[in-house]
């Protein structure tokens, strides 16, 4: 029996059963693509398209994975079978088939398996690891990728998701594993446990405490939960911290797994926030805020005097939210933590107000491990300009719900002080200079971006866009390039880690950055042959 026909005999869903044996029958290329190799940890665990095969997102890649986490629990964590792992879930397609079939998996392992009954935010999952002391996490979201996608993210027992060299050893006892034959216990095992509406209550509980000005009354706020499963919970979150309920986007607010409104759900997605400007434009609103599907993202806008409204770049709601948490607090051996292809600002700013700031790698499993690298040091604000932002002790990871009880809490304060977000925004630039922002995306084979950018990492331009290259600096751990450039400006390059792309991020102070990543651009198609 080859391969697929294993996995067609084994494949546990009529769905999925019906498309492979439709690929069995036709045989060609796309079978073989489909089992060329298997998904990959990135910088986001596995995410994937749900569809047959071991390079899609199914039940029997959910199996080997969870039998792999596991296998790596029980070999690493002396005490990981009674402190078990725990399991949420997200509202898109097979989220929850794929969490129970991870319980069933780990139980049948003799690892304590505690399942949300639930569909549940990213943030109150990752919160609720360190709240119960489990070993590990697993969060089956694919976060804001498009409808047809799934994922699995995988959190250590820190409330932070994976690093090296955790995510190399679990692959490898996943590979060690055939996914046609993983051991399940049946759903109603007694090392499976359910959790739900009691362990939600105790993260909104948690969220007032993010507050800095909880004196200050709130203004109106339009929000979207963009079809996923953080709106009901930030509602609460909203009441709990005493401010107002937002006005919400009807059409968005309850859990979708189809996404009807909207075809990529990321508030960095042009049109993704469209319904939502529009409701903030009719209720008055102060400030339009979003939550990704997962709600780990925050996404804001704000209003123009033409009376229109202006998306805020991750960078700009960065900066609003460090100089509010720094403001607003005491002592030097606090710490803000940022990502290198965030903007510069943010090390400035802790600068001015005396207190230690970090960069790192992308992806904000990095900003929870420098943390946890830095124990002597009191974290008070992460973010990467991804619209990631971390404005409590824990989770050590991206949390857009608490991040939104606290932007509201910006917007309320400007007001109270006859001020506004972007007199907020023109302060900065008048003390620190004018950070323009630019980024751009490259679609390229994986293979071949990563190669010219590991080309250009060992043999990088002296000039650009007409501008002498003044400092290399690189990042071979994170396949990252950084040039600054005379006259103020700073580009960087790196293969993306989830998508078929190279990413390049520009940086000027007082100096638009966008011709010079135009320049990087052209650069990097010369390299790569194209």
């Amino acid at each position: 029996m080859s391969i697929p026909e294993q996995w067609l005999a084994a494949e546990p869903d009529d769905d999925i059963r019906a498309e492979l044996q439709a690929l069995v029958d036709t045989g060609g290329d796309e079978l073989a693509a489909r089992f060329a190799g298997r998904l990959q940890f990135g910088t986001a665990g596995l995410r994937g398209a749900i569809g047959a095969g071991p390079l899609r997102m199914n039940r029997l890649v959910v199996r080997q994975a969870a039998a792999g986490l596991a296998a790596h629990l029980l070999a690493e964590e002396p005490d990981a079978a009674t402190r078990g792992v725990l399991i949420g879930f997200d509202a898109r397609r097979k989220s929850d088939v794929f969490a129970l079939d991870t319980a069933c998996v780990l139980a049948a392992a003799g690892v304590r398996a505690v399942l949300f009954d639930r569909p549940v935010p990213t943030p109150v999952v990752a919160w609720s690891i360190t709240d119960l002391g489990v070993a590990a996490g697993v969060v089956v979201t694919a976060s804001h990728n498009p409808p047809a996608d799934n994922g699995y993210k995988v959190y250590l027992g820190t409330g932070s998701q994976i690093v090296p060299p955790h995510d190399t050893r679990i692959a490898a006892r996943i590979d060690a594993i055939d996914p046609t034959a993983v051991p399940l216990a049946a759903a109603d095992h007694p090392l499976i446990e359910r959790i739900g509406a009691d362990q939600v209550e105790r993260y909104v509980a948690s969220v007032p405490a993010v507050r800095r000005r909880p004196d200050v009354a709130g203004v109106t706020v339009a929000y979207t939960a963009m079809h996923g499963v953080g709106g009901e919970v930030l509602l609460r979150a909203f009441a709990a911290a005493g401010l107002p309920s937002p006005v919400v986007v009807p059409e968005q607010q309850e859990p979708d797994g189809t996404f009807p409104t909207v075809s990529f759900p990321n508030p960095e997605e042009p049109g993704a926030m469209d319904l939502l400007l529009a409701v903030a434009a009719s209720c008055g609103a102060d400030v339009a805020l979003a939550n990704d599907p997962d709600a780990d993202r925050l996404g804001a806008a704000i209003p123009t005097p033409d009376g229109g409204w202006r998306r805020l770049g991750g960078d700009e709601i960065g900066w609003l939210l460090a100089d509010h948490i720094l403001r607003n607090g005491e002592g030097d051996d606090r710490l803000v933590v940022t990502t290198l292809v965030s903007s510069s600002l943010l090390a400035d700013l802790a600068a001015s107000y005396g207190v230690h700031s970090a960069e790192t790698f992308t992806g904000f499993k990095w900003i929870g491990h420098t943390v946890l690298e830095r124990p002597d040091q009191r974290f008070v604000f992460g973010y990467e300009q991804a619209l990631g932002y971390l404005v409590a002790e824990r989770p050590l990871d991206k949390d857009g719900i608490s991040a939104a009880v606290l932007f509201a809490e910006i917007a309320a304060v400007a007001a109270a002080e006859g001020t506004t977000l972007q007199a907020r925004l023109d302060d900065l630039a008048a003390r620190f200079g004018r950070h323009l922002i630019a980024e751009r995306s490259v679609r390229m084979d994986p293979a071949v971006g990563a190669a010219a950018v590991r080309s250009m990492l060992e043999s990088p331009p002296s000039e650009l866009g007409g501008r002498t290259v003044v400092e290399v600096v690189s990042f071979p751990e994170a396949d990252l390039l950084r040039l600054r450039l005379e006259g103020g400006v700073r580009v960087q390059i790196r293969p993306s880690g989830t998508e078929p792309k190279v990413k390049l991020y520009g940086e000027g102070v007082d100096v638009d950055p966008a011709p010079l990543l135009d320049a990087l651009a052209v650069e990097l198609e010369r390299v790569a042959g194209r």
